[in-house]
């Protein structure tokens, strides 16, 4: 097919292990599309199994952007990972391909497709807030955050204390909740649509259960314990990646094997569940059933021509 003029921006969206992978490709089959990877776990070399990333050989052929980039200990923010996908974005554009974005991270996608850009920051405050975090803890920090800005702490997790601190940096900077800052529901370019993967609890539940067993079955801890070795432990960004820090925990004689797949298996759930209210919010997503025998075509009718 000839390349299109002005080819969309296409997102795929939905909780983690709703079935966005396979979707992704199918649309990026159907629009001579290419993938670029939003998950923020997935740019690290190495973090395979826990992130279920596609292998090489079940990728059809597709070009993928934004894998296996940054080594465990480089540290990645949402403002350097806006970067990296908007250029991925205009370069495949540029040939008349159309970029297929995918991932569960709603503040990532918000934050590639939509006008936003990111307050300042300030070393000195930085580091005296991760000093406080060192030696008060996410949970009291995540306390702080709750009294200052409530929105903002309903949309961090509580034991992602690098959020709450920068969420706390850019108040003490700006004088304004950190949610002020966040995006406003307006594209960068009006020629997006985002797909949301539908999916009902009970099935999610048990999809991300069979998930997390098979992620042990397929040598995780084996991946875990290697990745700790190249630095895992000291990432400040890979380092906090659900599944690694309860297998690290296991390796360290903290819990048992049966504890941290049990609590891999809660953390993931407690996230797809943080991530399906980000995505709700937003009224341009176009929701589909994972089961909808006419998933891709109803996907393809919501992508602008």
């Amino acid at each position: 097919m000839p390349p299109n003029p002005h080819p969309p921006v296409v997102a795929v969206v939905g909780a983690t292990a709703s079935g966005k992978t396979s979707l992704s490709l199918d649309l990026a089959e159907r629009l001579d599309g290419e993938i670029v990877n939003t998950d923020a776990m997935q740019v690290y070399r190495g973090m395979d199994i826990g992130t279920a990333k596609l292998p090489e050989a079940e990728r059809r052929g597709i070009p993928h952007h934004l894998l296996d980039t940054l080594t465990v200990r480089d540290p990645a923010t949402v403002a350097e990972f806006q970067g990296w996908a908007r250029a991925e974005i205009a370069e495949i554009r540029g040939r008349g391909r159309t970029p297929v974005l995918v991932g569960g991270s709603a503040l990532y996608t918000r934050a590639i497709l939509d006008r936003f850009e990111f307050p300042g920051t300030d070393d000195a405050v930085r580091r005296r807030l991760e000093e406080e975090l060192a030696e008060a803890g996410p949970a009291a920090m995540h306390t702080r955050l709750r009294e200052l800005d409530p929105e903002a702490a309903d949309r961090i997790l509580v034991e992602n204390g690098r959020r709450t601190v920068r969420a706390l940096e850019v108040i003490e900077l700006t004088g304004r909740p950190f949610t002020a800052s966040l995006p406003t529901l307006e594209y960068a370019d009006p020629h997006t649509a985002q797909i949301g993967v539908d999916i009902d609890r009970p099935t999610l539940d048990a999809r991300i259960e069979q998930r997390v067993d098979q992620m042990f079955a397929d040598g995780f801890v084996a991946e875990v314990e290697r990745l700790l070795g190249e630095g895992l432990a000291e990432g400040r960004t890979a380092g906090r990646a659900i599944g690694y820090r309860e297998v690290a925990a296991y390796l360290g004689g903290e819990l048992s094997l049966d504890e941290a797949r049990e609590r891999t298996v809660i953390a993931t759930r407690r996230f797809s569940r943080k991530q399906d209210s980000w995505f709700r919010k937003d009224p341009r997503i176009t929701w589909i059933r994972y089961d909808d025998p006419e998933l891709v075509a109803k996907a393809l009718a919501a992508v602008p021509a």
